[in-house]
């Protein structure tokens, strides 16, 4: 683990295993690479890179307001140079899904492999759909109000963790208070960047969307996503899946929007297979 000046921000790199380079975008926004940590089995047949986007965990050196697609995708494409990598397959969830989107539009040539792993084209589906969908599934007024709050942007740093918590069960497929208790005393610990958060929903993603543009996308792509995610549901991930020419749909049963946590071993294998299926010659 290191921070690597790329370009004017010190990102937090950690690169591990050996064999063909895979790229971890992590989601958020202001989330860290930890959030991706349940992938480094996929070690043992990839180099995996994992990074903080600027502005988010422990990378440094940027205003939050520097936090454009222009300068993540920009970014990203410099550690890939910085690290000697001809090209690389991006994986991106949630958010970073959407930088990967961004990614494959604007450095096409440096990806041989895009793996969309619960995310989406349009902004829509987190800033309207999701609040609604927890309507429906039956969480109170007030959770829904504060995820309405909360992916729109309205929210202090200071409230930050009191928002989330109300519609944190919602990540997941079966919510274990006892499992997240565990996991914040003993798992890593995440850096969160709440600044990052707000700035990201309220002005980097307010209106964003891809979805005119994903024919343009050619490189081989995997969409994945769990069947009861409630910010990128199913009919979306369809939909991406039919917009890039080139893409493939994995749909995994009993998961949320983490479904490399909850059914880490199924995901694992998934990518490892997609991936080494048409792998480029590498040395």
């Amino acid at each position: 683990m290191t921070h690597l000046q790329i370009r004017d921000v010190s990102l937090f790199v950690k690169v591990m295993g050996q064999g063909y380079p895979l790229v971890l975008m992590h989601g958020g926004p202001g989330l860290d690479y930890t959030t991706l940590l349940p992938l480094q089995p996929l070690a043992d047949q990839f180099t995996l890179i994992f990074y903080d986007h600027r502005c988010n965990g422990h990378s440094e050196g940027a205003e939050v307001s520097s936090m454009t697609f222009e300068n993540l995708t920009a970014d990203a494409d410099a550690l890939r140079q910085k690290l000697g990598f001809d090209k690389w397959a991006v994986l991106g969830h949630s958010f970073g899904g959407n930088v990967a989107l961004e990614y494959a539009l604007r450095y096409p040539q440096s990806l041989s492999h895009l793996v969309l792993m619960d995310t989406g084209g349009d902004q829509w589906w987190v800033n309207q759909n999701a609040p609604e969908l927890l309507a429906k599934r039956g969480y109170s007024a007030s959770a829904v109000q504060a995820a309405r709050r909360f992916y729109n942007g309205q929210f202090t740093p200071g409230e930050f963790l009191p928002t989330f918590m109300k519609f944190m069960s919602a990540y997941s497929y079966h919510f274990s208070p006892l499992t997240q208790i565990y996991q914040a005393v003993f798992g890593p610990h995440m850096k969160m960047q709440p600044e990052a958060t707000i700035f990201g929903y309220n002005q980097l993603l307010d209106g964003w969307t891809v979805m005119d543009r994903l024919s343009e996308i050619k490189a081989p792509t995997l969409v994945l996503a769990g069947r009861h995610d409630f910010l990128f549901p199913t009919e979306h991930q369809v939909a991406l899946t039919t917009g890039i020419t080139n893409a493939r749909l994995e749909i995994i049963e009993r998961a949320g929007h983490n479904p490399h946590m909850e059914r880490t071993a199924e995901v694992n294998e998934i990518i490892k297979s997609f991936i080494t299926e048409a792998i480029p010659v590498y040395a």
